[in-house]
């Protein structure tokens, strides 16, 4: 995997949009040289949870296995999942802390699009969601039920499933969370619809002149039909509208990293996630 050295103009921005963007929703506690982030309903923080990460301008000593076991504490009291995030090219030191502090690391493509990729053509079953959508509850309710089946491969997850994760969702907040975001212009959504369905849906989250699409994710039985890819372009072209110069993305592996080559995408680094053995 080709990646730019630490220092790279993308990368600083990054790392400065990594420590911004949850914000809006969570409060943020300092453990030294790691910083956690807690959702708070009261920001409208309803969604997936946040991780710990590298505390964004920190210059002390490097994290050792103390300071993630003392963050991984800190995640049971709460309840929330033991993850940290981080870049390795960034925070090279980091895998080594939390792999003796027993956890598993696992590295995915890092990428940046391209300022001069042209995007396809809008995809017809494509659109952006606004507050007041109707398919809002079905695009938020999407991503759950694809990562619950990962990969790429057609799978039998689909209409009935999206109904159950709507009806688990109806009630904890997550609609009028993310309707008030759209509306704050905080948060751009996207959305494959058809015959009333969502099938796939992503989303992207503008911070100054920096955007990360992420939660990009396609019913397992409507896949290999490019939505996925389609909603990501949306999401692009949004993002674009909006004045966004810098637009990134994780890939889930070397495979879908190919795939979102095929927008202009190009790898600068690895993104790296830590978490408990299964």
């Amino acid at each position: 995997m080709a990646a730019m050295a630490h220092g790279d103009p993308s990368l600083t921005a990054l790392e400065s949009y990594y420590d911004s963007a949850p914000r809006s929703a969570a409060r943020a506690e300092a453990f030294g040289p790691l910083t956690f982030f807690v959702r708070e309903a009261a920001r409208g923080g309803a969604g997936f949870p946040f991780y710990a990460r590298p505390a964004h301008g920190w210059t002390g000593r490097p994290a050792n296995a103390l300071d993630v076991v003392r963050v991984r504490a800190r995640q049971r009291e709460l309840g929330l999942p033991e993850a940290f995030e981080w870049v390795e090219e960034t925070t090279p030191h980091l895998r080594a802390a939390v792999e003796d502090a027993g956890l598993v690391t696992h590295a995915h493509p890092l990428m940046v699009l391209d300022p001069g990729a042209v995007l396809p053509d809008p995809h017809p079953l494509v659109r952006l969601v606004d507050a007041d959508d109707p398919a809002l509850p079905g695009a938020l309710a999407v991503p759950y039920v694809a990562f619950a089946a990962p990969g790429t491969s057609v799978g039998a997850a689909g209409a009935e499933e999206l109904a159950a994760r709507v009806l688990a969702q109806a009630d904890d907040g997550t609609v009028p969370a993310a309707a008030e975001r759209i509306r704050a212009g905080m948060t751009g959504l996207a959305a494959a619809v058809e015959g009333g369905g969502v099938l796939s849906s992503g989303r992207h989250n503008p911070v100054g002149d920096v955007s990360e699409i992420v939660a990009v994710g396609t019913l397992p039985a409507a896949r290999r039909r490019g939505l996925g890819l389609a909603v990501t372009a949306a999401l692009v072209a949004d993002a674009r509208a909006r004045g966004v110069a810098t637009v990134f993305l994780s890939a889930d592996d070397d495979q879908v990293a190919r795939v979102y080559a095929r927008l202009g995408f190009v790898t600068v680094g690895t993104a790296m996630i830590a978490e408990p053995a299964p």
